[in-house]
């Protein structure tokens, strides 16, 4: 059996020696020097360029390098049929619960306005709510949506969480669907994106949503750059009616130095680092999904091509 590793960066031939150690079965060989198309079975990428996997007719299953699958979903040219396998785990849960968790404190205690005194030398004591008053919104209720949820809810926030379906999870108020969505959006003081990326959620951020949280509402959104219109959210900023932004993912990146949200002071960029995954650890979930795959077990991983996700 053959497979081929698409990654981006330096350490492509890292990435190949190190699925060789883990799946001796098959020849691991990098995109660029893949040997016999007929012969490549399965793929393992990142970013594939548009009509790259159309090139091997004997394809099985392709495995995205992290949990999202957009960046394969967005070749034109996809061979459809094709499994498509994410790639998840607790590290990656792990830190993306670190990072909603950071951000949905950092505004619930008002440290950008704590930042802007500091700068300003002056001392502006006050009290604030216990965060049992503080109405958190997740939008996204999968593995990692779920999970910051919970976390939440643990630490005392009044949690909600708003998926396509029906969920039920212990300690988070959940809605559903279109029926659900307003009455979610209309309680969420801080609201939390962590949706896949699909082209019902595509640019689903807009003024539209905005305007139908509580004025002075916070954003996160660690999920995807396409879910926002960049327009709709600094018009929110400049107008009051969203007090803040962290963001995590952009349409462009890396962020382009002349892109607004860098200067906005409102918005606290990060470089999509909310949760990256760790080389070693997930190079060992994609042989262990792959031999589940392969043997023809089940895949908790495996993508549901009808959704998207």
């Amino acid at each position: 059996m053959s497979l081929v590793i698409r990654v981006l960066g330096a350490r492509s031939e890292w990435w190949r020696e190190h699925m060789q150690s883990l799946l001796p079965e098959f020849e691991c060989r990098l995109w660029e020097d893949p040997g016999p198309l007929e012969a490549v079975e399965y793929a393992i990428v990142w970013r594939p360029p548009a009509g790259g996997l159309k090139q091997f007719p004997n394809l099985k299953a392709i495995v995205s390098i992290g949990a999202g699958i957009d960046h394969i979903l967005a070749d034109p040219e996809l061979p459809r049929g094709v499994p498509i396998i994410r790639t998840t785990g607790s590290d990656l849960t792990e830190r993306m619960r670190e990072y909603v968790c950071l951000h949905v404190l950092r505004f619930h205690r008002r440290l950008p306005e704590h930042e802007e005194a500091q700068s300003l030398h002056e001392w502006r004591p006050g009290i604030n709510p216990p965060a049992s008053e503080r109405k958190v919104g997740i939008m996204g209720l999968g593995n990692l949506g779920a999970d910051a949820a919970r976390t939440l809810a643990m630490i005392g926030f009044d949690v909600a969480g708003w998926s396509r379906g029906e969920k039920t999870i212990e300690g988070v108020a959940t809605y559903a669907g279109e029926a659900g969505f307003d009455a979610f959006l209309a309680r969420s003081e801080i609201l939390v994106c962590l949706l896949p990326l699909t082209e019902a959620t595509r640019g689903i951020l807009d003024a539209a949503l905005f305007a139908k949280l509580p004025k002075g509402a916070f954003l996160i959104n660690c999920a995807r750059g396409q879910h926002v219109v960049d327009a709709d959210l600094l018009a929110a900023l400049d107008s009051g009616q969203i007090a803040g932004a962290t963001l995590d993912v952009f349409h462009q990146e890396p962020l382009p130095a002349d892109n607004p949200f860098w200067s906005h002071p409102k918005v606290l960029v990060t470089p999509h680092v909310a949760s990256l995954i760790d080389p070693v650890t997930g190079g060992k979930m994609i042989a262990a999904n792959l031999r589940r795959f392969i043997a023809g077990q089940d895949v908790p991983d495996l993508v549901d091509l009808s959704k998207g996700y």
